[in-house]
């Protein structure tokens, strides 16, 4: 049902939905501006190179990443008219892809840590077990708290929005749900970390860089960069759980804390995320005696290195 209104009591609430559809804009704009910075390397790399899984990953969360800001966009700007239920049936949508796409950036942290271990079939099926606990988990959580949120147009003063109401204990679920990504991003940091060092040492003991040094910095920093961002995030989120954000929506203070988070979290997701792929790729490009072979799934080495971890014991070409 499409709620009406002319009165002036729902001005704070209008000027707040405007402010926060500022930042939905200019987060959406930084999105596509990312996609257009990269697109080169991107018909370069991906259009043009072999069908790899890491492919389909990259160019699935790139595009569908644009797909979702202009979602985002058309439900978050005060002058296009939705009716109640297709408010409804693109939040549904944009909570939806928003797993999906926590799916498959875990898909490619998890690669890219199969390759660090060299491939080692007890770390893959450690990793996958605790991945799909908690998504599954985390999947369930969102599916409940889709179920218990209203979502109704609203018309105000000749000003159109979509209005959410959090209901029953749907923020606190959504403050669950982050507390576990965080405890699953904080593992995958911990173990990159652990076994980058430790081939790195390795490395230094054999007096050789090259390739697979060079390699292991690129995978180190861009998952940092991508856990600092996904961090920030986390912290907007479960900082929303408090009473004072939660429980006043309409106020410019909650709208602008939520715009600030929805930059950082479109950056994490749109921009850091496909990063994760394409600067592995953009590295082994650049290389000339890197590989042809998928670039995160395999690690190039220009000769072999005995690395005593847990796995076939070395990685070659």
């Amino acid at each position: 049902m499409t709620l009406v209104s002319n009165d002036s009591s729902w001005w704070p609430f209008i000027n707040s939905y405007r402010i926060f559809s500022y930042f939905t804009v200019a987060a959406s704009v930084g999105v596509i501006y990312d996609w257009v910075l990269t697109f080169g390397q991107e018909v370069e790399l991906f259009w043009k190179g072999r069908r790899s899984l890491m492919t389909v990953l990259y160019l699935s969360i790139r595009y569908v990443g644009i797909g979702y800001v202009i979602l985002k966009v058309l439900i978050n700007v005060p002058t296009i008219s939705i009716t109640s239920s297709g408010c409804r049936i693109m939040y549904i949508t944009l909570e939806s892809t928003n797993e999906v796409v926590y799916v498959m950036l875990g898909v490619i942290l998890i690669a890219r840590l199969n390759a660090m271990y060299q491939r080692s079939r007890k770390m893959l099926v450690f990793l996958v077990v605790i991945f799909l606990a908690i998504r599954i988990a985390n999947a369930v959580m969102a599916a409940m708290s889709m179920i218990h949120i209203s979502v109704e147009e609203v018309v105000l003063s000749g000003t159109y929005g979509c209005k959410v109401d959090y209901v029953e204990n749907t923020v606190l679920l959504y403050t669950i749900t982050w507390a576990l990504a965080i405890g699953l991003e904080l593992l995958l940091l911990g173990l990159t970390l652990w076994i980058a060092v430790k081939h790195l040492c390795e490395l230094r003991r054999h007096s050789t860089r090259g390739v697979i040094g060079d390699c292991f910095t690129v995978l180190v920093k861009t998952h940092l960069c991508y856990f600092a961002s996904f961090v920030v995030v986390s912290c907007f989120y479960v900082g929303f759980s408090s009473p004072t954000l939660s429980g006043n929506l309409s106020s410019v203070e909650t709208e602008f804390y939520l715009g600030v988070a929805q930059i950082f979290h479109f950056a994490q997701l749109f921009v850091l995320g496909p990063r994760l792929i394409l600067s592995v790729r953009g590295h082994h490009a650049e290389d000339p005696v890197g590989s042809e072979s998928d670039t995160v799934t395999t690690i190039a080495f220009s000769k072999r290195v005995p690395l005593s971890t847990s796995g076939s014991g070395e990685i070659s070409n």
